[in-house]
């Protein structure tokens, strides 16, 4: 019930958005009727994204399962895709920068750094 009061706000808070845009107006009933439509599509999604995961042999959802139930629309599968890539790279870039982090942190030098390390010992010996 929660949920679906939410996605009703949310549905009303966008219809007066194009009601200030566009100078169009809403009725209570036609918001009401938007809301229960999108709650039913977002019922069937989820099975569907279930349905997806299951048939791979997973127990959880990916991205993979969330672009081929956008696969209709090549709008949103193109945005789905950007922003699916977009995220994969921001992740990779904290990875990296945890890893440095955490390595610095531990006294431990990168190999290139290793590399520079040693040399340095060397001359310094030979010395």
């Amino acid at each position: 019930q929660r949920l679906k009061a939410a996605v009703h706000y949310t549905v009303g808070c966008l219809c007066r958005e194009v009601e200030e845009d566009k100078e169009v107006q809403f009725s209570k009933q036609s918001i009401a009727a938007i809301s229960e439509i999108t709650f039913r599509q977002c019922e069937i999604f989820a099975k569907d994204l279930e349905m997806f995961a299951r048939h791979a042999k997973r127990t959880t959802v990916t991205t993979e399962d969330v672009k081929l139930l956008a696969r209709r629309s090549s709008s949103l599968l193109k945005y789905i895709t950007q922003k699916s890539e977009e995220l994969a790279s921001s992740n990779m870039e904290q990875k990296e920068k945890k890893k440095k982090k955490s390595s610095a942190a531990k006294g431990e030098r990168a190999p290139g750094e290793q590399e520079a390390a040693v040399t340095e010992n060397k001359d310094s010996n030979m010395a």
